[in-house]
């Protein structure tokens, strides 16, 4: 499956939250911090304080917005965090691992908030994608090594977020540094962690490898010829709505031969895809399914790539199978109306 650009050019659609744009303000003075601390070349490393990410206050119990002042304007060369409240969490965060968040942003220019997400029950908590391909990287870095009870406080300088073309929709210019606070909520598992379902006979079978990569097995039949669409895990998760941007891993291989030609397990990793940008039958697998949920698809041609086909393995005639593991709902449809 053609994957969707994920690498984006606005804070709220790199989170695929909804991210309120906000009124509140913080305490700021007009004085110059400047900071060079250490390179962070990739989330294969754990981002290390710095005098910038030092210099910032923010008071607060964890869960609840903080108050944050600095002296502005605030920069730094390198992304910088500190662990403001150290969390009890025993599994850190790590390559393309998905981190739930609240987090409220600044600008480090002007001391403006700019951007604020997840900090009540009925808020849509923010998702961050351990993985620099995908999100921006000083986001990435931000909370890569962090642990579940995590507040960590940030400073990204611009070429770590949106570099020289700056963010004109959140007043981000291309000399403007962002600062971040951020409590880590969860660690997003990687795979389906739903009750297993009893098999349906004439479908493809699948296995488990022990990090959760699935096999498929086609059975010796003609393909169906309408969409057939089975649920292997049932997770207690949210449930999927039409137009929800959702995370998850995948394998899809075809059902003529078994081969197969997409697997995000055989790639980066965890994506997400909105139910609405993907292929009719693949996003029809997710809408009404729950999270923690694994579910199988026998996608016909008409709800495939039809007549196109797609690239060269895909012809106009091929039935796909997909293994989709549902972990997250990271972009609620319902947040945009």
């Amino acid at each position: 499956m053609p994957k969707l650009a994920l690498k984006i050019s606005a804070i709220a659609t790199i989170l695929g939250v909804a991210l309120v744009l906000t009124g509140c303000t913080s305490d700021t003075e007009s004085t110059d911090t400047t900071t060079n601390a250490a390179a962070n070349a990739s989330t294969e490393e754990c981002t290390e304080s710095g005098s910038a990410s030092d210099s910032i206050d923010v008071t607060g119990d964890f869960g609840a917005e903080p108050v944050v002042s600095f002296e502005s304007p605030l920069t730094a060369t390198d992304t910088e965090r500190t662990v403001t409240i150290a969390g009890t969490g025993t599994e850190e965060a790590s390559t393309h691992r998905l981190v739930e968040v609240s987090l409220i942003g600044f600008s480090a220019t002007t001391g403006e908030p700019i951007i604020t997400s997840g900090w009540d029950d009925t808020a849509t908590s923010a998702y961050i994608n351990v993985d620099e391909t995908q999100e921006l990287e000083g986001l990435a870095r931000a909370v890569n090594c962090a642990v579940v009870g995590d507040r960590v406080t940030v400073v990204i300088p611009p070429a770590d977020a949106f570099g020289t073309a700056g963010q004109t929709d959140l007043g981000i210019t291309a000399d403007d540094s962002m600062v971040f606070v951020m409590d880590v909520k969860s660690i997003v598992p990687q795979t389906a962690t739903g009750t297993d379902e009893a098999a349906v006979d004439g479908l493809p079978t699948v296995e488990l490898a022990e990090d959760g990569a699935p096999s498929i097995t086609i059975p010796d039949a003609e393909a169906p010829t309408d969409l057939k669409i089975e649920t292997l895990k049932t997770g207690d998760g949210a449930v999927v709505a039409s137009g929800d941007t959702v995370a998850l891993e995948y394998t899809g291989v075809l059902w003529k031969n078994g081969e197969e030609f997409d697997s995000s397990w055989a790639n980066a990793g965890l994506v997400q895809f909105p139910t609405t940008g993907v292929v009719e039958g693949f996003g029809a697998a997710m809408v009404g399914q729950t999270v923690g949920s694994q579910v199988l698809a026998v996608i016909p041609p008409d709800q495939g790539y039809g007549e196109a086909g797609s690239g060269d393995l895909i012809s106009a005639t091929d039935t796909l199978v997909f293994v989709l593991d549902i972990v997250a709902v990271t972009y609620p449809a319902a947040t945009t109306e």
